[in-house]
Order: C-alpha cells, then structure tokens, then sequence
C-alpha cells in the first residue's frame, strides 16, 4: 500500500488544478491560479505559487469576482503542506475570512471496500429516485443546514456522481456522495451526514465501504476526502491516510 508521502504526491498531481474546477460554468487559468464561476458561488484554487507576487493575485481575484461577476461569495482553496505564510496574510487583507481547518484524506479503494455488517432495519442503497434523494437530502439539510440540490448534482455529474444513502427502515438518516474525477485515478466521498440518533451506528462507515465499492467496480483506485475533526477517526479506521490540511478562505461580497 502507497505510504502518505505517495500519496499526497498522487493528491497533488491529478487533484489539483483543473480537476478542481471541471465541474464549474466557467473556469479559466489565469496565471498559476484557477478560477472558476458556479451559479451561486466562485471558487479559486493553484497547483504552485512559487516565484508569483502572491499579494497582487488575491488583489487582482477579488477585483475580479466583485466587479466581474455577481456571485456574492468566492472561496480561495489552500494547503497546510505548502508553507505559504504570506498567502494568508494577503487573504486577510483582502478581506477573506479562513473557515474551518480540514484534514485531506487519501487512500486506496480496495482498503475500504470492506463488509460492514449493520442492525436490522438498518440499510445503505445508492440512491435512485427524487423521492429517495428528497428524504435524504432533509439529513444534509438537518446536520449542516444546507441541501436541497441533491438530485441537480447527480443530474449535472452525468454519469460521475452517485448519491447514497443509510436507512432505517424506510427513514434517512444519513447520506453521502461519490463523485468520480475525470481523467484521474481518483473519486471523492462528500456529504457525509448522519442525524444525531443514528450515530454510532456503523452508518457513516457503511457509506464509506458501499461507495468504495462502487468506485472499484469504476476503476477507480485511489479515494479521498476533506473531513472534519468528527470523520477523521471513522475514515482512519476505514483506511485512509491523513496527507494535508486544507482552509476554505472566503470572501463575501459587501452589502
């Protein structure tokens, strides 16, 4: 199995980049960073910024997106691994605001895709109809207070991105998505959600091996995930490896 050095080394080559910003309305290189339009949101993100006036790029970003276009929000993508002390300084006086520090996960497939075995009427299904991805969509919307777009993103992914989710009996209780990376060895496990009743269940852990499964039945080998202090010790345990950190820095159009 690849140590945590391959792997953040695999993350960095295929992840970054282009493979970051495919999936947006519009995305355009400019200079050594990426930036990219959703319908709601901005997003921006770099592979190397050695060599680059870091100050002027976050200058000239957030020009762009308050002038340019009408999104009323925009998050900047940074590594803990790329010890870039003046990156943060000119995000602060730009006027970004750094969320929540998460740990990038990484790991091979096949050390996932295990065997989970559950109570009854406990089940995890990939999702198939809008009633199923309504139900499971009210648990993002429960635990993280967003959701709602659950049947839109398996629609726009076309083909790459599977919604699943856990049930007892016929309630969801938690969800989660695979979403396969084009031209990458690599997919991603996003949305892990589970209500507050159900947790220690064996759920989340569930998820993570049926979505595993599904992505080797792709030819996917590698997986990886941005997590929370709460998912990192259940995608540990699971098999993945811990290579970086990533902040969210966001900036929010003034009123």
């Amino acid at each position: 199995m690849p140590d945590a050095t391959d792997l953040l080394t695999a993350y960095d080559t295929q992840l970054r980049g282009i493979a970051e910003v495919a999936d947006a309305d519009a995305f355009a290189q400019v200079g050594p960073l990426w930036r990219a339009v959703h319908r709601d949101r901005g997003f921006v993100t770099y592979e190397d910024l050695a060599g680059h006036d870091v100050a002027w790029l976050v200058a000239a970003t957030v020009a762009f997106f308050r002038d340019e276009t009408d999104v009323p929000t925009f998050e900047w993508k940074t590594r803990g691994h790329d010890d870039l002390p003046e990156l943060e300084a000119a995000l602060r006086a730009g006027g970004l605001v750094p969320e929540e520090v998460e740990t990038v996960m990484v790991g091979e497939a096949t050390a996932l895709a295990v065997d989970v075995p559950l109570r009854e009427p406990l089940s995890v299904r990939r999702l198939r109809t809008p009633a199923e991805m309504a139900a499971v969509d009210a648990v993002s919307q429960a635990v993280f207070g967003r959701g709602g777009d659950l049947a839109e993103q398996v629609a726009r992914g076309e083909g790459r991105v599977e919604a699943w989710g856990a049930f007892d009996g016929e309630q969801a209780v938690s969800s989660g998505r695979l979403v396969v990376v084009d031209g990458t060895d690599f997919a991603g496990l996003w949305g892990g959600a589970t209500l507050p009743t159900h947790r220690g269940l064996g759920l989340y852990r569930a998820l993570t091996a049926a979505r595993a499964r599904s992505a080797l039945a792709r030819g996917v080998r590698f997986l990886q995930s941005d997590c929370t202090v709460m998912s990192r010790p259940i995608l540990e345990r699971s098999g993945l490896v811990a290579v970086t950190t990533t902040t969210p820095w966001v900036w929010t159009r003034p009123r």
